[in-house]
Order: C-alpha cells, then sequence, then structure tokens
C-alpha cells in the first residue's frame, strides 16, 4: 500500500485528510509541522508528501526545498494544499507536482493524491 506524509498544523484539517486518504487505501503518515515532516521523511521514507506551506518551526515551502535539495528525496512526489497560495504562484510549478486549494473537495484530493502517489516522478515536479 502507498504510503503519503500528510505536513499539516491544524489538528482538525490533518484528521480530515487523514480519513479521506485513509478511505481511498493509502497508508498515512502525520508530521505537526514542516520540521517534524523532515525527520519523517529520513526516517520513514514514504512515497509521496502532502504538505500545507504555513506550519510552525519549518514553513511548506522550506520543507519542499529541503526535500528537492536532499539526494535520496529530490525525486519525491510532492504536493502542496494550502489557502496561503494564489493559483499559478511560480514558486508551486517549480517545487511541486500539484497544487490544491483549501478548502478542496475530497473527491479531488482524493484524485490529485491517487495521481501523486501512482505517476512516475520526472522533471515536470521539480522545474
Amino acid at each position: 500500500m502507498a504510503v503519503l506524509l500528510i505536513a499539516e498544523d491544524d489538528e482538525d484539517i490533518a484528521a480530515v485528510l487523514t480519513r479521506v486518504c485513509r478511505r481511498a487505501g493509502v497508508t498515512v503518515l502525520r508530521a505537526p509541522d514542516g520540521q517534524a515532516a523532515f525527520e519523517m521523511l529520513e526516517e520513514q521514507h514514504p512515497d509521496a508528501l502532502l504538505t500545507d506551506l504555513g506550519m510552525p518551526r519549518m514553513d511548506g515551502w522550506e520543507l519542499i526545498r529541503k526535500v528537492r535539495a536532499h539526494p535520496e528525496m529530490s525525486d519525491m512526489p510532492v504536493a502542496i494544499l494550502s489557502g496561503q497560495i494564489t493559483p499559478g504562484d511560480p514558486r508551486a510549478a517549480e517545487l511541486a507536482c500539484a497544487v490544491l486549494l483549501k478548502p478542496c473537495p475530497n473527491d479531488r484530493l482524493v484524485t490529485a493524491i491517487q495521481e501523486l502517489l501512482s505517476h512516475e516522478h520526472d522533471q515536470t515536479c521539480t522545474g
């Protein structure tokens, strides 16, 4: 079963995301901030990352940049789920495979996660 790490500091949102992804057959790991997420990525090696942008200790942008700079994680599929991004933000196109805006309908979230977990990572995700 595919493993997704969700980096989300809001407990209620994280609970909903976890429930929706588990119902879709995805194993979910959860981190409450970017620093904890990076540590989990190094230790647990999930298949993909879904991250918020506004988080304590390390925000989502820094988390994604650290993932892209890490030799063993640089090709990891990454999706952003945030209310703090505008459509067409060039940073997102440069660093992430997918961008979802909060609130995101459950069916759209599941589709995006399934695509993220099933696609062959290539340069389209890292710019």
